[in-house]
């Protein structure tokens, strides 16, 4: 089983917008910062600068996009507030421990794939107890690959020892996550918590919750090998 981490397992949109709007005294300017991260992260992926660079220069490059100008050392001491005010913000969604136990229970091995930062996923994860739950923790700038392109999916079947159309994913991205899974043969499972209106495309499961995975494991998936409940 592969699991997106962040707006899947953790409230990442929360925790990220309270931090910025902390920092900036405004509250509009997501949608802004989210382009120029995925931007600055596509960088990471194509090997082009490593994690700790973007994080400066994405930030640079947002203040500048405000109209705010900055020497190196202030857009440092900007970014590390901002990082402190998030790593305080960090929770879980009510549905993923009872998940992560079933699934532990089932004897399912677990990935958390993500295309986010190797070191500040890891320390969510063990800040918020998750870590021993994963028997492998993929990133993209650590595969050299990024979701939804198959070689991510296909290098965590392979850490794992299941081939593609043994496993599923599950995260909140319909065509990062479901489909590019399904894509690469494995069952792609869209965690829509919003209950959006977007068209599912076909091959992709749709779950409203990770209380409702159980469920669709049982009844849909039985040729990955998991157990039926008892």
């Amino acid at each position: 089983m592969c699991l997106d981490i962040d707006d899947t397992l953790i409230d990442f949109s929360y925790a990220s917008k309270r931090a910025l709007s902390l920092l900036i005294g405004r509250a509009d300017m997501w949608p802004l910062w989210e382009r120029i991260t995925d931007w600055h992260v596509a960088r990471v992926v194509a090997g082009e600068i490593d994690y700790a660079v973007m994080h400066q220069r994405r930030t640079q490059c947002f203040l500048a996009e405000m109209g705010v100008v900055m020497d190196p050392e202030d857009v440092a001491r900007f970014e590390c507030r901002r990082k402190e005010v998030l790593r305080g913000s960090w929770r879980l969604f009510h549905d993923v421990l009872p998940c992560l136990e079933w699934l532990r229970a089932a004897d399912v091995r677990i990935a958390a794939v993500t295309n986010a930062s190797g070191a500040h996923q890891r320390t969510k994860l063990a800040d918020l107890g998750l870590s021993r739950f994963f028997d492998h923790i993929a990133i993209a700038g650590e595969v050299g690959a990024a979701k939804p392109d198959a070689v991510m999916f296909h290098s965590v079947c392979a850490v794992l020892d299941c081939d593609p159309c043994e496993a599923a994913h599950v995260g909140d991205k319909l065509h990062t996550d479901a489909v590019g899974a399904r894509d690469a043969g494995l069952e792609g499972v869209w965690l829509d918590r919003d209950g959006g209106d977007a068209e599912v495309p076909e091959g992709v499961h749709v779950i409203g919750g990770l209380d409702e995975l159980p469920q669709l494991l049982v009844s849909e998936f039985a040729r990955i090998g998991v157990p039926a409940q008892r």
